[in-house]
């Protein structure tokens, strides 16, 4: 899973558009219409893409720290007012309305598939600016996973995105946490508005966030993250300055951010856990305006026009071919019993278990190293920005995901990060490692979001933006790379790989079943101890994922078989004049675009005898 900046827990856990201050977004689209003529269609192009992009970053303080960009790192910026949905709306308009006057027709191929990833991202954001699906969405703003309370003390925590170098960095992320607080404020409003209209979080969201509250709440100041940066300063901070921002530090956490902390934890406990919904339904299909939520989701998230029942039959047949797979791997290592009983065997024999967080780490290293050596076989450009490899913090592991990627800077000042998650050893096999790490790592995640990050030729909606279904996609495409890059040679891995596959294919099934067949909680977790060895704590925190973040892991198998499908076009049209580097370089070279947009590249590719 991608770890991505999420400056509105609310929208972002819910794949809306991630918006933030209002006031710049209306203003700024109407100097583009109505400032000075540019004579080509190119030029209009590109500086609507300019002043779009920066007008977002002024709106969105915490996206241009993630791009290492500081201009704005004294603001954290809202996410939760009318006014600030009201003017995102405004932009997103404005953008398409400027957008409508430049002739397609006379744009270079490249300009033509910024122009179409353009129109697709602003349309997909107005639809979510739409009054019924926005006055669902924003009275969820706070879950177990992009929770504002969650991520904002990652971020900052001096071990992540923003930077703790010199005095002014300290300064800065003080007026942040003075914003912060303002919007876990506004956040529990929401929460409030949210209980009066009967629109909640199930049970099992509320009851993760509470022991989320709780812990911050409980450790008081000094084991809050975000005092982190004050436990451990830089040479270059001299020691009069150390001792100011540390007391300042500690009157701000102490005297403001755990306040907040304390408000919404104890709303939490006494109001809003007993309002939550039950955990019979907890999918959107339950919820007022639930159902018409869920359907922009799926088309959002997947980038297909794909209902949510032929999801959830794509899945049953994923399924069904992939356990093909694993009883021949059953047949290969001759193993004698059902595929039950070698789920059995894989989650329970002390063989596949790690012996401690060390070795897990060593065994990510070691992985790393034969991958990187079998790149070039496959890749032409490969990412300058370095990929460091790393278990979760100790306050993100319990409830995060088997592992996922935090993009670099694109300047190559901070590494791109491989999370692992080393939480509850006994209930982790190893059969998964090489698998994760091609998706997390290289050339996963890593490879597609550095190489556009670094490609200063794309304009930067292109190089820092994307959609679920491209990025994810190519993740679970990686894993298919592992043969062909020397890796799988041990059967048991390999099976991993399966087994991930699994993962993905389940996804289809229980995420629709969750949101919109009404399936239970209990039976989303047994369908799928039922059909993979995963563990019963991977399972659980997998399937409280999709309830939280509805649609968002149906991007992975979509994806993929776009990807997949595109490939094998080429293969079968260009025989032996196909390349398999040059087919890369055609899926990633420009971004992550929708899957339409991909399969038009693709086809002229093609069209093109596989000249890049």
């Amino acid at each position: 899973m991608l770890k991505t900046l999420l400056a509105s827990a609310a929208l972002a856990a819910l794949a809306l558009p991630s918006v933030a201050n209002a006031q710049a977004a209306g203003p700024q689209a109407d100097r583009i219409a109505a400032g000075p003529m540019v004579e080509t269609p190119s030029a209009k192009l590109t500086q609507l893409f300019i002043a779009s992009d920066e007008a977002r970053l002024q709106r969105n303080p915490l996206q241009a720290l993630f791009r290492g960009d500081t201009r704005y790192a004294d603001r954290f910026g809202d996410g939760v007012t009318d006014a600030y949905f009201a003017a995102e709306k405004a932009a997103a308009e404005a953008d398409l309305k400027v957008l409508a006057t430049i002739d397609r027709s006379r744009l270079t191929p490249d300009e033509q598939i910024s122009y179409d990833v353009f129109k697709w991202q602003r349309e997909t954001d107005l639809k979510g600016y739409d009054p019924a699906l926005l006055g669902v969405a924003k009275l969820l703003p706070i879950d177990h996973f992009t929770g504002v309370h969650q991520f904002a003390p990652d971020i900052f925590s001096g071990q992540s995105v923003a930077q703790f170098k010199t005095v002014k960095d300290y300064e800065d992320n003080l007026k942040r946490l003075d914003e912060f607080v303002v919007a876990m404020d506004r956040s529990l409003d929401r929460m409030k508005q949210g209980v009066a209209a009967g629109v909640v979080q199930p049970r099992l969201v509320s009851e993760r966030v509470l022991s989320q509250l709780d812990r911050h709440v409980t450790g008081g100041v000094d084991a809050m993250p975000l005092m982190m940066p004050v436990q451990k300063f830089p040479d270059t901070i001299p020691a009069a300055e150390q001792a100011r921002l540390k007391a300042e530090y500690t009157a701000m956490v102490g005297g403001k951010v755990l306040p907040s902390y304390t408000r919404m934890r104890d709303y939490v406990r006494d109001v809003y856990l007993p309002a939550s919904r039950g955990n019979d339904r907890p999918g959107l299909v339950s919820m007022p305006g639930g159902p018409e939520l869920y359907r922009y989701l799926v088309a959002a998230q997947t980038t297909t026009r794909m209902t949510p029942d032929e999801i959830h039959n794509l899945g049953l047949s994923e399924v069904a071919r992939i356990q093909g797979e694993m009883k021949k791997v059953m047949q290969q290592v001759g193993f004698k019993g059902s595929l039950q009983d070698f789920f059995t065997h894989i989650t329970t024999d002390p063989k596949f278990k790690p012996e401690s967080r060390e070795a897990l780490t060593q065994g990510y290293y070691a992985i790393g190293k034969r991958v990187d050596a079998a790149l070039p076989k496959l890749f032409r450009t490969v990412p300058k920005t370095p990929l460091e490899i790393r278990p979760y913090p100790d306050f993100l592991e319990k409830d995060s995901a088997g592992g996922s990627y935090q993009p670099g800077a694109p300047d190559g000042s901070r590494p791109g990060i491989f999370y692992f998650n080393a939480y509850d050893l006994p209930s982790r096999t190893t059969p998964g490692m090489e698998t994760l790490y091609l998706h997390e790592g290289a050339p996963g995640h890593h490879f597609q979001i550095a190489l556009a990050y670094e490609n200063d030729k794309l304009p930067s909606f292109q190089r820092f933006g994307g959609n679920n279904a491209f990025v994810e996609g190519w993740g679970l495409y990686s894993e298919s790379l592992g043969r062909e890059l020397g890796m799988f040679t041990d059967p048991y891995q390999y099976y991993g790989r399966l087994d991930d596959e699994m993962l993905r294919a389940m996804r289809l099934v229980v995420d629709t079943g969750l949101h919109a067949k009404g399936w239970s909680r209990q039976q989303a977790i047994d369908y799928m101890l039922a059909n993979s060895s995963q563990g019963r704590t991977d399972v659980v925190n997998e399937v409280d994922r999709y309830v939280a973040m509805p649609g968002q892991a149906l991007g992975y198998k979509v994806g993929d078989i776009r990807i997949q499908q595109a490939r094998k076009r080429a293969e079968k049209a260009l025989g032996p004049n196909f390349d398999i580097r040059a087919f890369h370089e055609q899926v990633l070279m420009t971004g992550a675009l929708p899957l339409e947009v991909l399969d038009a590249k693709i086809d002229r590719w093609i069209a093109a005898g596989g000249r890049s």
